[in-house]
């Protein structure tokens, strides 16, 4: 599906949509917990990522009904379905959900499961080492790296784990998953510098409210062993700030002001920093109990540290390209093993709409203030992509048409709706040959 945008500015209130990164976690502990009752997560909406890894649990054993704005789990030792059924084998369809699959995989083998996950997209090419060589050293058997589908046999082994905690922190919220269901305790040591910190906090946050046990010290997870996972009766998933964000920007890029609500200002999403470096750029943010309302100021270029905002690069692009100067961003190499290598992706983009991006080894250097033009653009297959297209749409004087828009239904299935909301102007579906997508 391709999107005509026609320029125009944007305005007026949005609700953030549920936060994916919480609804996976939440999800997980409540299939994992010892309970015969269903364990209630209340969260709003769904996207191809939480559908995929609903799909997962309920293969490994889990019910998961969509009830009251939520959904009623029963979790994986009391539930009975067709992974029983099947002599403990399970079938895991990922589609493209890194977070799916690099979280599920270490609890596959806690369970000792023997089960096959299987993939879509660019997702067999994302690296899983060092994950990949401490589930073989701890008792599992694994295909090789890059197989689809991917299998794993075998029971994990409690006992002393090492991971570079540079390479992603879904290696480690995994393993933190899967650990404290072993029977004896496990030491999970983290070398090198942490990237995407708050996302580990996050686990450990949710492995809070499930009243499972974890000591951090000097780099080191302490985990006992033989731990059950209790939930609280109900666990409410909250706004998810990565989303959040494009609407927060796109307030900074447009002459009226735009509110987002439903989100936690105390939040331990990582992309929370949104609302510090907008004003950095020089936007005007103002926060009320669960709103954020961000307007337009004289932009600036500011340099960016993306070690712990990775999700951020992309639509960060699209101010830094309004800002007067140089942006610089730095810390962000590991973009290149997303959904696309979002460095080139982005820069792709920005620089068809006629922006001036460079990439950097590790990050992207831009020089804003020049007007932008429009054009059609790709997608690149990947969710950020597209939504960071739309929003750079509100700096251009003439059309812009997104390829593949619907990228956009892995995280943010209404997005193009919420666009509309706003008072944007898209047509989806716009017909593909080249004498009606001519602009």
């Amino acid at each position: 599906m391709d999107v005509k945008i026609l320029p125009g500015g944007l305005k007026g209130i949005v609700k953030a949509i549920p936060s994916k990164s919480q609804a996976h976690r939440a999800l997980i502990c409540a299939a994992l917990s010892d309970t015969d009752k269903p364990v209630i997560i209340k969260c709003g909406g769904e996207s191809n990522d939480i559908t995929a890894t609903i799909s997962c649990l309920r293969a490994l054993g889990a019910e998961i009904k969509r009830e009251n704005g939520g959904y009623a789990v029963r979790p994986v030792n009391v539930a009975h379905n067709t992974a029983e059924k099947n002599n403990g084998y399970a079938e895991l369809h990922c589609k493209e959900s890194g977070s799916t699959f690099r979280f599920l995989l270490p609890v596959a083998g806690a369970l000792g499961r023997k089960a096959s996950f299987v993939f879509e997209g660019r997702l067999p090419q994302r690296p899983i080492s060092p994950l990949y060589e401490e589930l073989l050293k701890h008792g599992c058997t694994l295909s090789r790296q890059g197989a689809n589908p991917f299998n794993i046999e075998g029971k994990l082994n409690p006992g002393v784990y090492s991971l570079d905690a540079g390479v992603s922190s879904q290696f480690i919220s995994g393993l933190l998953f899967a650990l404290p269901l072993l029977d004896g305790g496990s030491e999970l040591r983290l070398c090198g510098k942490v990237e995407s910190l708050p996302y580990i906090e996050l686990t450990v946050q949710m492995l809070e409210a499930f009243n499972v046990k974890i000591d951090f010290k000097d780099m080191v997870f302490y985990i006992p062993g033989g731990q059950k996972y209790i939930p609280p009766e109900t666990f409410n998933v909250e706004g998810d700030w990565s989303n959040a964000a494009f609407w927060l920007t796109a307030g900074a890029l447009s002459e009226n002001a735009i509110t987002c609500e439903g989100l936690d200002l105390n939040s331990r999403q990582g992309d929370r920093a949104v609302i510090d470096i907008l004003p950095q750029f020089g936007a005007n943010v103002e926060k009320s109990g669960g709103r954020v309302t961000v307007s337009s100021g004289k932009l600036r270029g500011i340099e960016i540290d993306a070690r712990d905002i990775p999700d951020l690069v992309p639509v960060l692009t699209a101010a830094a390209a309004a800002a007067e100067g140089t942006t610089v961003i730095r810390n962000a190499g590991r973009l290149r093993a997303k959904e696309s290598d979002r460095l080139e992706a982005v820069s792709s983009v920005l620089n068809g709409l006629g922006a001036d991006v460079r990439v950097t080894e590790d990050g992207l250097v831009i020089k804003g203030g020049v007007p932008l033009k429009g054009g059609k653009v790709s997608s690149w297959g990947d969710h950020r992509i597209a939504m960071t297209a739309a929003v750079a749409s509100l700096l251009c004087d003439q059309p812009v048409i997104i390829q593949e828009a619907q990228a956009v239904n892995k995280s943010y299935p209404g997005f193009f709706d919420d666009f509309r909301m706003l008072g944007g102007s898209c047509i989806s579906g716009v017909d593909k040959s080249p004498e009606a997508a001519s602009i």
